[in-house]
This record gives structure tokens, C-alpha cells and sequence, in this order.
């Protein structure tokens, strides 16, 4: 008795992973075209709708300004600057602060983070201090610097360098503490010494909490120093916004608003390629693989 295959053999075509793969590329730049034609309408309809009401007289433009009026006063304002110099300066002056601010509170918020993460007593020890000094509104904590160092850029930068410590230190002591214990006991059993557990396994397993924080650390780091410029200052964005808001000039007010959101949006873009190549080794999660 012959046996023979129930099986029949079905032929791949050649071009069917290329043409899976084609299909997968044109779905994700009809998905980019959706999302940029999401937010194109999104603007429009929110600019537009901002200026007929106020062309209307539904809104008062004295108190809310107007797209048309903003637009004319940015162009203003970089073409003739500011009774403080011009609008260039200004905006590098807010820049400079920030970026040290962003730095020296992710640095310091990092160590504390990683530091206290490993070592339950010294979270126990200034676990109450941290969180007192957390508590303070962060204005007073302005006024406590422009006090002790006067109004140049030193204490925009701490201002700004604390809004980002907590942020970051919270993310770093947190994703310190998520570490895989078994994965600890393993380095340990092999031999590996408490610094290079702390770099080679508590540090990369904790960096995708740490890169996280630095998202939106950034933001506050502008946040920082654009209060401390509000509280005293002999230049940058927060006194050109001070100014206008004191001469009502909404327009003004908005103008540099919209640099504002330009810079963090730049910086959200730095943040993310960065993200990139520090993650790279690790595979993207279902929801990180459908993301934006």
C-alpha cells in the first residue's frame, strides 16, 4: 500500500513579502498624511475661528488679542526688537537659562535618583526632606533666589534646575526600584561589583523612566526661567511678556507665547532623536510601535 502526501505543496509567490512590505509603508504614510491633515484643520479651525470672533465683536481683541494682530507684532518684534535689547538676544537669553537649568537638574535629579534607589536608607533618611523642599511653591522659591543673588541668570537657572530635579528624580528613583530583582541577584552571583551593576544593569534598565521625564523636564525648564525673568530680570522672554502685559499689548503677549511653544516643540524633537539612539537596543512595545 503507497502512502502518498495529503499535502499539497501551495507555491509562495516571490513578491509577496515585498508587496506586504510595500502595502505596510503606504498604510504608515497614509496614517502620517491623516495625522498632519489632523492637525493642519485643527489649527485652522482654532485660528480662524479665534479672528472672525473677534472680527465679529463676539470676543474683544483689547483683552484676548487677535491671530492677524499677533502675527503683525511678532513680525514687529523681530524686525525692531525690544526696549531690552533686541528680540534675538532675548529669546537666547531664555534659551541659555533653560538649557543650564535642564542640565544641571537632570544630572543632579539622576544621581539622587539612581543613588537613593539602591540604598533604602538614605531614601528613608531624606525621603522627608526631599518632599518638604518639593512642597514649596515653586514662586517663592523665585523670589528666595532673585533675594540671594539678584536678578542676573543665576537664579533663572535654579529655578528652572529645580522644576526639572523632581521631575527626573522621581522617574529615576522610581525606574531604579522597577529593576528586575533577579537579574540583580545574577550580576551579583557572577561576580560583577556594585559599580558596574549600577552601569551596566540599574542605569540602562532605568533609563526608559529617566528619558521619559525628560520630555516634559524640558517644558519646565523654560517654565523656570521664564518665572524668574517675570519676578526680575534685565532681559528675556519673560520680561518682554512682563512688559507687554503691563502696557496691554495682548498681542505681545501671545507673539512670544508662540516662540515659546516653537523652542519646547524644537526641544521635544532634540529629546526624542535622543531617545532613539539611547533605546535603540531595546525592541519598541506594541504601543511605541503605533506611536506618533
Amino acid at each position: 500500500m503507497s502512502t502518498t502526501s495529503a499535502v499539497s505543496a501551495v507555491p509562495v509567490e516571490a513578491g509577496a513579502p515585498s508587496s506586504a512590505a510595500d502595502a505596510a509603508k503606504r498604510a504608515a504614510r497614509r496614517r502620517t498624511a491623516l495625522v498632519w491633515a489632523g492637525r493642519v484643520g485643527l489649527a485652522v479651525f482654532v485660528i480662524g475661528g479665534w479672528q472672525a470672533f473677534t472680527a465679529w465683536g463676539i470676543v474683544d481683541p483689547f483683552f484676548f488679542g487677535q491671530p492677524s494682530g499677533i502675527a503683525k507684532r511678532l513680525i514687529d518684534l523681530f524686525r525692531h526688537g525690544t526696549e531690552f535689547g533686541s528680540f534675538y538676544s532675548n529669546i537666547w537669553t531664555t534659551i541659555q537659562e533653560a538649557l543650564a537649568g535642564f542640565a544641571l537638574g537632570a544630572v543632579t535629579g539622576v544621581l539622587f535618583g539612581v543613588t537613593l534607589g539602591q540604598s533604602r536608607f538614605l531614601a528613608d533618611v531624606l525621603g522627608p526632606y526631599i518632599k518638604m523642599v518639593n512642597a514649596i511653591p515653586r514662586i517663592v522659591l523665585g523670589s528666595i533666589f532673585i533675594v540671594a543673588f539678584g536678578i542676573g541668570v543665576l537664579p533663572k537657572i535654579l529655578l528652572a534646575a529645580v522644576l526639572v530635579f523632581f521631575i527626573v528624580f522621581f522617574n529615576a528613583f522610581q525606574g531604579v526600584r522597577e529593576v528586575d530583582r533577579n537579574i540583580l541577584a545574577n550580576a551579583k552571583v557572577l561576580g560583577a561589583s556594585q559599580t558596574q551593576i549600577t552601569r551596566h544593569v540599574i542605569v540602562p534598565s532605568a533609563l526608559t523612566w529617566i528619558i521619559a521625564s525628560l520630555h516634559s523636564a524640558f517644558g519646565f525648564a523654560i517654565v523656570g526661567a521664564l518665572v524668574g525673568e517675570v519676578l526680575g530680570a534685565q532681559s528675556g522672554l519673560g520680561l518682554v511678556i512682563k512688559t507687554a502685559q503691563n502696557n496691554f499689548d495682548p498681542d505681545g503677549v501671545f507673539a512670544t507665547m508662540l516662540v515659546i511653544s516653537v523652542i519646547v516643540l524644537g526641544a521635544e524633537w532634540v529629546i526624542g532623536k535622543l531617545e532613539h539612539r539611547l533605546l535603540s537596543w531595546r525592541p519598541p512595545t506594541p504601543t511605541e510601535a503605533n506611536s506618533l
